[in-house]
């Protein structure tokens, strides 16, 4: 098989990626183009963007995969309501006829939803956690590794260990449904306000103002754990089996009340629930590695799942040493199941003889492009869409814009960055980034409530050359896709003082450079080569020059409830509908006050969460 086309849809974040001898040419998710957040349909345009990324039609495609296999997971949802019968079963007739309506009959939906596909190409499904297996291995730069995904639930798999070497996924352990780390988290997202399968960051974000009051609480009634990593929920606290909701009354009796509404005021409470189910992740977390380390006696360690997107608990898992070094798929989610789908298909053909697939060879750094696998715009593209709107603009060549942008980020001026191909996974990685200058105290609150409309306690990424990382961070290794959170070092730490606690502290300053340090002194930190992503390493280069300072504040250039922008009209759109300051796009540089439109309407409204 030559073209291979892997798919995930119908559960979350619905995605796209296509291989083309093996070679990973584009991947993108669905929400990019539709500007649905989250958006869970089948990823048609997604599919028609990786298509033409890769010079081809639907007709050339030798295979297409899915991400994981419907018929076992609708049996396995059947299996479950049959067990709490009556109860769930409200729940059972609200999604039985979006089974009946096509997700049984997958290989029908896709070629329907591809007409063009021939009648000889094959439809094929691998199981839902060998595609995040497949992900974060084969892209991976190790020949040999030990391999960990840990999520909501696939078919019947929640956690899985197994290996890696060469071309062979073997798996080893698995923990299935209902126990699961991922539904646990999720619970507590919900618990406390927040939206499942896209909240989760927010948690995170929320735990280090709170105290791990009641993690042994947690230990106590809600996880019996095990020194393996292996474990059981007591399900009789949780509501996911039977309804909608995620918990049961006697959750909310254990943490001292009902489940906070989203518009509601945060409390202490719900900081220390946050801090304690945090700490309880990260422990079972460290265990499970633990547990892969004795189980395969490999030196290295790849992960994939949405808790892989844990970037606290990842953090942990590095510092501990149980591992020479771990590598993350930046799509951890259900989207890099897509990829992940189309890598287990190439790597289960034959590989060696004449005419015949080469074997797998690692790459140094990895074989995912930096991540940035989406589609780009010409200056051209880029300048029709600007005339389009009436827009303002300079058209500056390399060397200037960048001596511009570094000029006015280090005048405290918030700048949306478009640059290249677009990112595959949830973090912008500095292709379509908001930036900001890290020393500036009051960043990190302007950018929340004035530029992503968002709660002000979300903290912002540092983003900084490889070469310079240890300068600012206790951290000895690469971090290209934002998945590690590492100390700020202390030599940059400012000493607290007063008896502030909970949200009040936020306003705090905590080191030289306070945009990018949260409340623990920790940051999620981004690393940068001139290989990987030349643009944004000048200009940290050129930032560094003028302020003596190499870090910058890197966010998503979205705002709250929105995608990611992906074109050069989002980007317009969303520059003009906030408070940023400036727009570089291409070769375009674009300041606010001088646009002909205050605002314009986005293609679709953001999603409330």
């Amino acid at each position: 098989m030559r073209s291979i086309l892997g798919i995930s849809a119908y559960y979350h974040d619905s995605a796209a990626a296509l291989l083309r001898d093996g070679i990973i040419v584009a991947a993108a998710q669905e929400e990019r183009f539709s500007r649905v957040k989250n958006d869970e349909r089948f990823p048609a345009e997604a599919v028609a963007f990786c298509l033409r990324q890769g010079g081809i039609a639907a007709k050339d495609l030798d295979a297409v995969v899915f991400y994981d296999k419907p018929v076992t997971k609708f049996a396995r949802m059947l299996e479950t309501y049959l067990a709490v019968a009556p109860a769930g079963a409200r729940t059972f007739l609200d999604v039985l006829p979006s089974w009946l309506g096509g997700k049984l009959d997958l290989r029908g939906t896709i070629r329907e939803a591809m007409p063009g596909l021939p009648d000889g190409c094959p439809v094929l499904f691998t199981q839902h956690h060998q595609a995040h297996a497949a992900s974060a291995f084969f892209p991976s730069p190790f020949d040999e590794a030990a391999v960990l995904t840990v999520d909501g639930v696939g078919e019947y798999a929640t956690t899985t260990i197994g290996q890696g070497k060469g071309d062979v996924l073997e798996p080893l352990v698995e923990l299935e449904f209902p126990h699961s780390l991922g539904l646990l988290y999720s619970a507590f997202t919900a618990y406390c306000g927040f939206r499942v399968n896209s909240g989760e960051y927010k948690l995170m974000g929320l735990a280090p103002f709170g105290e791990p009051t009641y993690a042994a609480a947690i230990r106590e009634h809600l996880i019996d754990l095990k020194a393996d990593g292996s474990f059981r929920l007591d399900m009789g606290f949780f509501g996911f089996l039977r309804g909608w909701s995620m918990t049961h009354e006697r959750f909310h009796r254990l943490f001292g009340g009902p489940p906070r509404d989203p518009d509601a005021p945060l409390e202490q409470r719900h900081m220390d629930v946050a801090r304690s189910i945090q700490v309880v992740t990260e422990e079972v977390m460290l265990r499970l590695a633990r547990h892969a380390k004795a189980l395969t006696g490999r030196r290295h360690l790849c992960m994939a799942g949405g808790v892989a997107l844990n970037c606290v608990a990842n953090g942990r898992i590095h510092r501990e040493g149980i591992f020479e070094r771990i590598w993350i798929q930046p799509a951890a989610g259900d989207a890099g199941g897509a990829l992940g789908a189309a890598l287990a298909a190439w790597h289960r053909t034959p590989s060696g003889g004449a005419g015949q697939r080469p074997p797998r060879r690692a790459e140094a750094a990895d074989s995912m492009r930096g991540s940035l696998l989406g589609p780009e715009w010409s200056d051209d593209e880029i300048e029709a869409v600007l005339r389009g709107h009436g827009a303002v603009y300079e058209k500056l060549d390399r060397a200037a814009l960048i001596a511009r942008t570094a000029a006015l980020l280090a005048d405290e001026k918030v700048v949306g960055w478009v640059q290249g191909r677009m990112e595959f996974g949830p973090r912008a990685l500095g292709n379509r980034s908001i930036l900001g200058d890290a020393r500036s105290p009051k960043m990190q609150s302007m950018m929340n409530l004035k530029i992503k409309f968002r709660e002000s306690f979300r903290p912002f990424a540092p983003v900084v050359r490889r070469e310079r990382v240890q300068d600012y961070f206790e951290l000895d290794a690469d971090s290209p896709y934002m998945l590690l959170v590492a100390p700020v070092r202390t030599e940059l730490r400012v000493p607290q003082t007063g008896t502030l606690s909970g949200i009040d502290r936020l306003g705090q300053i905590r080191s030289t450079i306070p945009a990018v340090t949260h409340l623990d002194h920790s940051a999620r930190v981004q690393t940068v080569t001139r290989e990987q992503n030349g643009p944004l390493y000048d200009l940290l280069e050129e930032f560094e020059r003028v302020t003596g300072c190499g870090v910058l504040v890197n966010t998503s250039f979205n705002v709250r409830g929105e995608p990611v922008v992906c074109s050069p009209d989002d980007a317009y759109r969303c520059f003009v509908g906030t408070e940023m300051d400036h727009l570089v796009i291409g070769s375009f540089l674009l300041s606010r006050g001088m646009q002909p439109h205050p605002n314009l309407a986005r293609r679709v409204a953001p999603r409330p969460d």
